[in-house]
């Protein structure tokens, strides 16, 4: 999909669900870098290496697992009163397995959780250029189990380019 289609159907109704002090083009931006990496916008459950036909643990464009950020979002003290927000207006039961198996087909839903969790990381987001820094909160926040780096800067700057 192509970036400014995920800007319009995932990333601006997703932030519209969200305290304003959420949006912005840094947010944006990270958000956009982080699901190129993940899915590249074009799979929405984690392909397991050697057999696609088989769904890995993960689900949605920023590859969401039940227990890891799903729980993490819907549990955390800066995210929980605004998930539940979210799953009230995307008509989703607000319990780990409920918004994860709901993550592969809905990509606002998906788009709002990806926003929620960087929005439990403490420290500010990265300024607009930022590439290692936005990589750092990229592993900081999804812990990527095998993260690719030389992908990264890439995505980065497609994104960055998308938002600006």
């Amino acid at each position: 999909m192509q970036l400014s289609e995920v800007i319009r159907r995932a990333v601006d109704p997703a932030l519209r669900l969200l305290p304003e002090r959420m949006d912005g083009k840094e947010a944006r931006v990270q958000m956009l870098a982080m699901g190129l990496q993940e899915s590249r916008f074009e799979y929405t459950y984690q392909i397991v290496q050697g057999r696609p036909e088989a769904k890995g643990p993960a689900r949605g464009y920023w590859q969401f697992e039940r227990g890891g950020g799903v729980r993490g979002v819907l549990s955390h003290a800066s995210s929980k009163q605004h998930a539940l927000l979210v799953c009230a207006e995307r008509g989703v039961e607000p319990d780990a397995r409920t918004v994860w198996d709901r993550l592969e087909y809905d990509p606002v839903l998906a788009a709002a959780f990806a926003r929620l969790l960087l929005w439990t990381d403490p420290r500010k987001l990265p300024v607009l250029g930022d590439a290692q820094g936005a990589w750092d909160l990229y592993i900081r926040t999804w812990r990527p189990g095998k993260p690719h780096r030389h992908t990264w800067d890439a995505f980065y700057a497609r994104a960055l380019r998308a938002v600006q």
